[in-house]
């Protein structure tokens, strides 16, 4: 079951140092273990419902933002968390011809191509790396990548690599999860680690905050930039049903200092601290999913732009003698 704002829904770099971007593989801060998350969607590969509600609500309402858009995308690249479901709903959106899909698990590229689609969307399909994008420069007319980029270890990066494969006037649409989260089970899992081991451990990962997602933006040279964000509750009838769903989804922890077994009545203690502290008459159990949705475009002389400073023809003192004077006369 999956709620929105308590509603019920139905269910390789090729940067300059100009670009204030030296390139991933230069990047000295390891978050994330790129190695073990490319593992864990291998086994979601396999695990993942058809038809996943939260994960398809949010698709949904990345491809509706292209809806709004008179302007067509005849080449797109589709990359990260959950392509599968992007592919499945595009449905005409876009007016995209020709479309790559990429992903850093060769076997989450393996289910998707054995999935038919219902239309002619000419697609290949790639396996490469959102912070070594192999994609060449000015080449694609859409990037969208759902649910994927907040497991990259240079996100900045990441998102120049993106805009630069955009042609000019290229748009880019983007999902991520915030860092409400989990709330939920990060205050149970610090409770529960406190209480048996008198310390705590990053159990659930670190996630970018709704008003960094601006700046990204900007860092990352995009014009036009939009940000909105949408929370989702999910029920579930046990923490152990969480954590399943968490491994479909290959979103399960992947830090680099992480410790590698979590101990049994740590795990236990997690789920029942969970359970007292947030668990509803009917049993049932919330996580909550915050997502952030990020648009921007590549600059390109034919997009609305900002006045010139100083180029305004009516001053402030202008305006407020104006109204001050038609204030006066009633």
């Amino acid at each position: 079951m999956l709620r929105k704002g308590g509603a019920l829904l139905l269910r390789r770099p090729f940067c300059s140092s100009s670009d204030g971007f030296s390139g991933p593989s230069q990047s000295k801060v390891k978050i994330f273990d790129r190695n073990l998350k490319r593992k864990q969607r291998d086994r979601a590969a396999w695990l993942m419902s058809p038809k996943d509600t939260l994960v398809d609500t949010v698709a949904e309402n990345i491809l509706d933002r292209l809806e709004d858009c008179k302007k067509t995308f005849p080449t797109a690249l589709c990359f990260g968390g959950s392509s599968g479901a992007i592919r499945r709903l595009l449905r005409g959106r876009g007016a995209i011809e020709k479309l790559i899909m990429m992903d850093t698990s060769y076997d989450m590229l393996k289910s998707c191509q054995a999935t038919k689609y219902d239309d002619s969307i000419e697609t290949s399909y790639i396996v490469g790396d959102e912070e070594f994008l192999p994609i060449k420069e000015s080449s694609v007319d859409l990037v969208i990548s759902c649910l994927g980029l907040h497991w990259t270890n240079d996100l900045p990066g990441a998102m120049i690599q993106s805009r630069l494969a955009l042609k000019p006037d290229g748009l880019f649409l983007a999902a991520i999860m915030g860092g409400e989260t989990l709330k939920e089970l990060r205050i149970a899992c610090t409770i529960a680690q406190m209480e048996r081991e008198g310390g705590i451990s990053p159990r659930v990962s670190p996630l970018a905050q709704v008003r960094d997602a601006g700046n990204l933006l900007t860092r990352a040279g995009f014009t036009l930039p939009g940000v909105d964000m949408d929370e989702y509750t999910v029920r579930y009838k046990s923490a152990l049903d969480l954590i399943e769903h968490l491994r479909a989804m290959g979103e399960t922890n992947a830090l680099v200092q992480r410790h590698k077994i979590l101990k049994r009545e740590t795990a236990l203690a997690t789920a029942a601290v969970y359970e007292s502290m947030f668990a509803a008459e009917d049993g049932t159990i919330p996580a909550t999913y915050q997502i952030i949705y990020m648009t921007g475009w590549r600059e390109h002389s034919s997009q609305q732009q900002p006045k010139r400073r100083g180029s305004a023809t009516v001053s402030f003192q202008d305006l407020q003698k104006q109204f001050g004077s038609n204030t006066s006369s009633h």
